[in-house]
């Protein structure tokens, strides 16, 4: 079974900074970690890994620094990292980014099941994993909380939907995204950091992967932040106090008042 895993690294802080000539996050310097919901997908790569056997290649999109990251996903049982990385990748939207990352799983080759977390909590739009799959022609189980069945030609996965579950039944190659209810990831192993510091990193930019030069980066980018600013402070308010029922009458009066209420 071959799995490839497509991890993002975030911040780890709310004290970001934006370039302010191209409205981006800027990475560079900042303390990074492994996407939150990229370590469930991990962690299932890893199970399905020690129970059909196979490899398991990571993947990530970004800046040099993203190479940590995946030093981390290999200390908890990947076998190979992969750093998809070039300037011409800089500010990146959804469209450009799972483009760039097709292009670099064509470049390795053949898979059965790409895994992706739900969403990055940099960005929280849920839309890369979904592209990718689109540039991919793949069928595609987002939200998968739990696979209930993963042969060498099928799976049946359960997916979160608002309404409850859905079951789905999919052909391989196939991707998945991953909610946090479908496993508890694992802490890397004394032997696990000791191989994860000794493995190669290969580097790939995009003469590499055989990128469209209008397809990445900003220039690839249809999304574009205009403008960024902080809200207003809010003023006003008023707290009520006193028993329950006090309160509940005050606050009820006071939305009479101001006719926000009969």
């Amino acid at each position: 079974m071959n799995i490839i895993v497509c991890i993002k690294q975030v911040p780890d802080t709310t004290e970001v900074k934006i370039n302010p000539k191209t409205n981006t996050l800027v990475r560079e310097g900042i303390t990074s970690i492994i996407n939150p919901f990229d370590t469930y997908a991990i962690e299932e790569g890893v199970q399905i890994k020690e129970r059909l056997g196979g490899k398991v290649t990571a993947i990530s999109m970004g800046p040099p620094q993203a190479e940590k990251a995946l030093r981390d996903a290999i200390a908890v049982g990947v076998d190979e990292g992969i750093l998809i990385s070039d300037p011409a990748f800089a500010g990146a939207d959804t469209l450009a980014t799972s483009y760039t990352l097709a292009q670099a799983i064509k470049k390795i080759g053949e898979f059965d099941i790409i895994i992706c977390g739900k969403q990055a909590i940099d960005g929280d739009t849920a839309q890369v994993g979904p592209g990718i799959a689109v540039h991919l022609d793949l069928p595609q189980i987002a939200f998968v909380k739990k696979i209930r069945e993963l042969t060498n030609d099928k799976i049946v996965a359960e997916r979160m939907v608002e309404e409850g579950i859905e079951v789905i039944e999919s052909p391989l190659p196939v991707l998945i995204t991953v909610v946090k209810d479908i496993n508890q990831p694992r802490l890397p192993s004394l032997r696990g950091v000791m191989v994860s510091k000794k493995a190669q990193i290969p580097i790939w930019g995009a003469g590499d992967i055989g990128t469209d030069p209008d397809r990445i980066g900003l220039d690839g980018s249809p999304t574009r932040v205009e403008k960024i600013f902080s809200p207003p402070s809010r003023s006003g308010g008023k707290i009520f106090e006193g028993e329950t029922e006090e309160v509940v009458d005050a606050f009820v009066h006071t939305l009479q008042e101001d006719k926000l209420l009969p």
